[in-house]
């Protein structure tokens, strides 16, 4: 709650200061001149917004289609080793009998569960 106080209280500053052209206390103005296109305030404690240009936004769709593409690999790969172990585990459990049940078993099946939470949670979305 204090956080969020402060935050407001910032906020607030850094409107009013932006308002008034930045002549309040600890402003600075960048560029100079004539020649300067655009003046920016800077307000101690604010990050400065960014504006993204052309060449930032396809970069990082760019980075996102490979995030994608590696999660998908990933995905593929780790249901193929769910797919073997379970196929492991049901030929272990066809040999034992029903008054037997090797500690294996019991591993393997831990691991399955492990890794298709995984996989569940890779789904929906890292």
């Amino acid at each position: 709650m204090r956080m969020i106080r402060r935050m407001a209280v910032w906020a607030a500053a850094g409107g009013l200061m932006l308002a008034m052209g930045g002549a309040g206390r600890g402003a600075q103005r960048t560029g100079s001149g004539a020649g300067a296109q655009a003046q920016q305030t800077v307000v101690p404690g604010l990050v400065p917004v960014v504006p993204r240009d052309e060449r930032t936004i396809s970069m990082e769709e760019e980075q996102a289609k490979m995030r994608n593409i590696e999660r998908q690999k990933r995905l593929v790969e780790d249901t193929a080793k769910l797919l073997e172990l379970a196929n492991e585990l049901k030929a272990e459990v066809d040999k034992s009998d029903k008054n037997t049940l090797s500690l294996d078993v019991v591993r393997k099946a831990d691991e399955i569960e492990k890794l298709a939470h995984s996989v569940k949670e890779r789904m929906k979305g890292d």
